[in-house]
């Protein structure tokens, strides 16, 4: 209440720090840059442990560019083939960024050639410095426009793809802007006051972009889908604070029809919806912070970014919005069709005839509704026990990408230039020939497996001593495909020690795409159950210090946990199978990106905090001022319902425009966040939450201190503006 008086008394003064800070944060970011996370940081695992070592002895895999020539007509002509692939080889050979060009291949069908380029720098460094050889491959391509000349490998598929995503993501980002002003404009009734939470959201941003950067030396950056995870929490909490701190103003000011001062007005709102502000962001920083314990680099940048914008989003509510508030005076009451005698008589006693509806079975049959929404959400949430994990392969990003496109043809043509395994070994020099002839035995056996692809091409790479050796098995099978484990267990569990591990004081492991999908499926798997634990004790505990009742604590829990469980069923049932494909636009993987289920739950867990806080922030003020129980619970759900559902219906716009990307896994999270944002409002907190509170109060179990301030105010408000502020103090 100080800082809102502070600052409503002295706007100019916060408007004028606040923006300081903001071009402060932004600049200080932008000069420093943002530090990228190393190679190393994303090794898990046995994969991570086969990179480690392949680096150490200087046999890592190098960065390698496939380019494929084939005729546009079908037959490839072999005189012109030929020319293109040697202009190909000429030009690529001049490139400072090329090691070596392999001698051109021609497939067993004749209908390709393909050109292996090895690049002359480390694979974690070949990303950033792939443009001229993309540049040289649509420079031989025009040259030759009577054949299909095209680029593909890691590095170029690694490039298009974020080129991609990033304009996709700039879209969703220009789609919600003017959704979220329309939203806040029926709301509110006024662009002018629509503006203030758009205003506050994108400025908090801004500042946390900068924080970010600076935050990145410390927890470097895990690449650019955090800073739009950033953007998209930032939009988020910063406009829903705004909202809920402008709509309680809103409420005072109808609630006594004008008479009371804006100054008054936004005291009020600092010590109820500004103390829950405050209260719902620490909650959701907590809930966050739960990601650092997977143990992953990625995991580790959502969470700095995602609980330095709700920190920034925090103080900007809590400080400049106020100044805001007070400079707009009584604008603050909104449009004419607004301020009319049947709207504020409606605002007035808080009904609805919408909700009131919807709240009817829940008070009337709390035990009924209760047993039918659980009921329901429940088994929503069942198929999550089938969930499978695994990460995405290049089978999973979409054929609109040229690279992918041009990655699949150069598979169907040359099956050993897909996925493979790569065992890494390593002896002591004494032991370098005993090694030498395991690893060709290794090599033997698997070429006389299906499991493995038959290649003729030279797959190895060994240390000057010999000491340590590297080798590549390819595989038919994409990284997503049951044999590719198959052939990666009998790889971990049977070749690798039974041939290498017999050898005295040898270090061994086996990393490629299937290794480190599974590796990261197992961290994640592994992480999962402690992350929420972790996460829901410590919002067990805020929740228990903010209402101060066990069992208010436990169903609000319960109740978060939830709605993250029923989204995460959902994803089962749509993404898992293929009847939602022709829906959605998608071809089913068969499983679920291993990123998206704790991505989830951190998100809407977090935005379901919120809601609850507020939502029961209400119930117990209504308590508080004398109201029984059931009359408590019906005041704090309709006050609250109509600003809820207006934040939750932003968010969905948000959400459901990632549904619309191409990439699997962007669908995936959008889908399940915005029907985890839909139920949590409607359901949960409209149905499921005032049935089971009905319950608590049957049952005797009411918090007691939820009537504590009866006695000091007799059950009643004040009835004069400045005795409300003083009590209210």
């Amino acid at each position: 209440m100080r800082i809102a008086s502070w600052s409503a008394a002295n706007p100019w003064k916060a408007v004028l720090a606040w923006t300081l800070f903001v071009i402060l944060c932004f600049g200080a970011g932008t000069a420093a840059g943002t530090k990228e996370a190393a190679f190393s940081d994303f090794w898990v695992g046995q994969a991570g442990r086969a990179e480690a070592l392949a680096v150490e002895n200087d046999i890592a895999a190098p960065p390698v560019a496939q380019i494929l020539i084939t005729s546009p007509r079908g037959d490839l002509d072999e005189n012109a083939a030929a020319a293109a692939a040697a202009d190909l080889s000429t030009q690529m050979n001049a490139l400072d960024e090329v090691a070596e060009v392999a001698e051109p291949v021609t497939s067993e069908s004749g209908d390709a050639v393909m050109v292996a380029v090895t690049m002359s720098m480390p694979k974690h460094e070949a990303k950033e410095r792939i443009d001229p050889l993309l540049e040289t491959t649509a420079s031989v391509q025009e040259s030759h426009p009577d054949l299909d000349i095209a680029q593909t490998g890691g590095e170029a598929i690694s490039v298009e793809l974020d080129e991609t995503m990033g304009a996709k993501l700039a879209q969703v980002e220009r789609f919600a802007l003017p959704v979220t002003l329309l939203i806040l404009f029926l709301v509110f009734g006024s662009l002018l006051l629509a503006g203030v939470p758009l205003l506050l959201a994108i400025t908090s941003i801004i500042a946390s972009l900068g924080v970010y950067a600076l935050s990145s030396y410390f927890f470097p950056n895990a690449g650019g889908a955090v800073a739009s995870v950033l953007t998209m929490i930032g939009m988020a909490v910063g406009v829903d604070y705004s909202l809920f701190y402008l709509k309680r103003i809103r409420e005072e000011r109808t609630r006594t029809r004008g008479t009371l001062s804006v100054a008054a007005s936004i005291e009020a709102a600092a010590a109820t919806a500004g103390r829950t502000i405050l209260t719902a962001g620490i909650a959701v920083i907590a809930s966050l912070a739960g990601l650092y314990l997977v143990g992953d680099v990625v995991f580790s940048s959502i969470a700095t970014a995602c609980i330095i914008v709700v920190a920034i989003a925090m103080i900007s509510s809590l400080t400049v919005l106020p100044a805001l508030l007070a400079k707009l005076g009584r604008r603050i009451d909104g449009g004419k069709f607004l301020r009319r005698d049947k709207n504020a008589r409606k605002q007035t006693s808080g009904e609805s005839r919408v909700w009131s509806a919807m709240l009817r079975p829940s008070m009337k049959y709390p035990i009924a509704t209760a047993a039918i929404g659980l009921t329901h959400l429940i088994g929503l949430a069942a198929p999550a026990l089938a969930m499978k994990l695994s990460v995405e392969g290049k089978e999973t990003f979409p054929d609109s990408l040229d690279t992918i496109a041009t990655y699949e043809a150069t598979t169907a043509q040359f099956p050993d230039t897909g996925v493979f395994h790569m065992v890494v070994a390593e002896v002591d020099p004494s032991n370098a020939d005993e090694l030498a002839a395991a690893i060709a035995e290794l090599e033997a056996r698997t070429q006389d497996s299906d499991l493995f692809a038959e290649t003729d091409r030279p797959r190895m790479r060994v240390s000057p001593d010999g000491s340590a050796i590297a080798l590549e098995l390819p595989i038919h099978y994409p990284t997503s495909d049951p044999r590719a484990a198959e052939s990666l267990n009998l790889l971990r569990d049977d070749l690798v020690p039974s041939l290498i591990g017999s050898i005295d004081g040898a270090t061994y492991a086996v990393s490629g795409e299937p290794a480190y999908a599974a590796d990261f499926s197992d961290l994640q798997s592994s992480r999962l159950l402690v992350v929420l634990a972790c996460v829901l004790a410590a919002t067990l505990l805020i929740m228990l210090i903010t209402f101060k009742s066990w069992a208010m604590a436990v169903l609000s829990t319960v109740l978060n946990l939830l709605s993250s469980l029923t989204a995460w069923g959902a994803l089962v049932l749509v993404f898992q199978g293929t009847w939602a494909e022709s829906l959605l636009d998608f071809e089913s993987p068969g499983f679920l990106g291993s990123r998206t289920p704790l991505m989830v739950f951190a998100i809407l867990y977090g935005l379901s905090l919120d809601y609850q806080l507020f939502v029961m922030s209400r119930i117990k003020e209504a308590a508080q001022r004398g109201l029984s129980p059931r009359e408590s619970i019906r005041e704090g759900i309709l006050s609250s319902a109509s600003v809820v559902t207006s934040a939750a219906v932003i968010m969905m716009s948000v959400f459901v425009a990632f549904i619309f990307t191409d990439r699997i896994e962007m669908k995936q999270l959008g889908f399940a966040l915005a029907l985890g944002v839909l139920l949590d409002a409607v359901v949960v907190r409209v149905m499921l939450l005032p049935a089971l509170m009905t319950m608590i109060d049957r049952f005797g179990w009411w918090p007691k201190r939820w009537q504590a301030k009866n006695a000091a105010t007799g059950g009643t408000r004040p009835e004069s503006p400045e005795l409300q502020g003083s009590a209210l103090g």
